[in-house]
């Protein structure tokens, strides 16, 4: 019998870790606050923020749950880290940086969030590829790129569900999504080490999390109303620690006439403060923001959430642009009926 088939596997998979739940929990319990809500719920460290397999690798050698007992790995190192940090160590060590850096990046791709986001961002760009084909070309879209032979009613069906608004009825398979979650927190762990981290230590006040915790803070000179705002342009990035630690990431440029940014990286210009009302204010406002549907707090700590929710965001990010409708006819006239798209479904974009 083999070691997959002795162990128990894990089936709930946790999207924002129970250790770090634990740092606005109150014997094991916190508040759940959804937002569009009313629905505000008490619920156990266990329960909020899980999804049944939602990191399941269907037949990995493994075990289905070979990357949730990667993420656990990950998360017992970012727990000792967290430790020191409550026990009063600050700075960190460049090892421990790095492994703190490395679970803020994880927070940013794995939630549900980032996946329905892949879908939508994927669903938009078949809608386009399709309908500029036309719909003669049906067919032969989902032979290159599904590897399905489509009869001509299920072409018609599906010339439909592709042109709608939201695309096709896309879904990103877990293993895809855990493949953007280990590439795209690598590429990430450089613009977050990079920033002088600001430890913010609050005594009467408290801060929030959420299912998204890591925020953007937009420069305020950015002021295009098209510009997004990334983790090259933030002019911080704000992460909730526990209740009552925050980190702020700085912008290195200030800095970057007397220190070099290997030096930043090594964590010689992170420092600490005491937490102030407008500190707390603008952290948790910033966590509200980065929030998907659901925020979390400790049970007494209500009274912290920010006075204007905002609204929800199952999907972060959408393709702006195409026509709102396709006629059936092929956009572009290519005599030799070659498609006016990519022939394979691109990658989503990184956050």
């Amino acid at each position: 019998m083999s070691n997959v088939a002795k162990r128990s596997v894990a089936k709930r998979h946790h999207v924002v870790p129970q250790f770090y739940l634990r740092g606005f929990a109150q014997n094991e319990r916190l508040t759940s606050v959804r937002l569009d809500g009313p629905e505000v719920v008490p619920q156990s460290v266990r329960k909020a923020a899980s999804v049944t397999n939602f990191y399941a690798l269907e037949g990995h050698p493994d075990g289905t749950d070979a990357f949730e007992r990667v993420l656990s790995f990950i998360e017992g190192e970012a727990a000792k880290v967290v430790d020191k940090v409550v026990s009063g160590t600050w700075p960190l060590s460049v090892q421990d940086r790095g492994t703190l850096g490395y679970f803020v990046a994880l927070q940013v791709v794995r939630g549900q969030d980032h996946r329905r986001t892949m879908e939508s961002v994927m669903a938009q760009l078949a809608r386009l590829e399709i309908g500029a084909n036309g719909r003669a070309g049906v067919k032969g879209w989902f032979k290159r790129n599904i590897g399905v032979e489509l009869t001509d009613e299920q072409a018609s069906a599906a010339w439909g569900e592709a042109i709608q608004p939201s695309g096709p009825p896309l879904s990103v398979p877990a293993a895809m999504h855990v493949k953007q979650i280990v590439d795209l927190s690598d590429e990430l762990l450089p613009a977050i080490l990079g920033r002088p981290w600001l430890l913010v230590e609050f005594d009467r006040r408290s801060l929030i999390t959420s299912d998204s915790p890591v925020g953007l803070v937009r420069d305020p000179k950015d002021t295009h109303p098209f510009l997004g705002v990334g983790f090259h342009n933030a002019q911080a990035v704000t992460f909730p620690l526990t209740r009552k630690l925050g980190i702020l990431m700085l912008d290195p440029i200030a800095i970057s006439e007397q220190m070099s940014i290997d030096k930043v990286a090594a964590g010689l210009a992170d420092f600490r403060q005491p937490g102030s009302t407008a500190l707390e204010k603008e952290i948790n406002r910033h966590t509200a923001a980065s929030a998907s549907e659901w925020l979390f707090h400790h049970p007494d700590d209500d009274r912290f959430l920010p006075r204007e929710m905002p609204k929800s965001r199952p999907v972060k990010m959408h393709i702006a642009g195409g026509p709102p409708e396709f006629s059936g006819k092929p956009l572009f006239d290519i005599p030799d009926g070659s498609t006016v798209a990519p022939a394979v479904m691109p990658k989503p974009p990184a956050p």
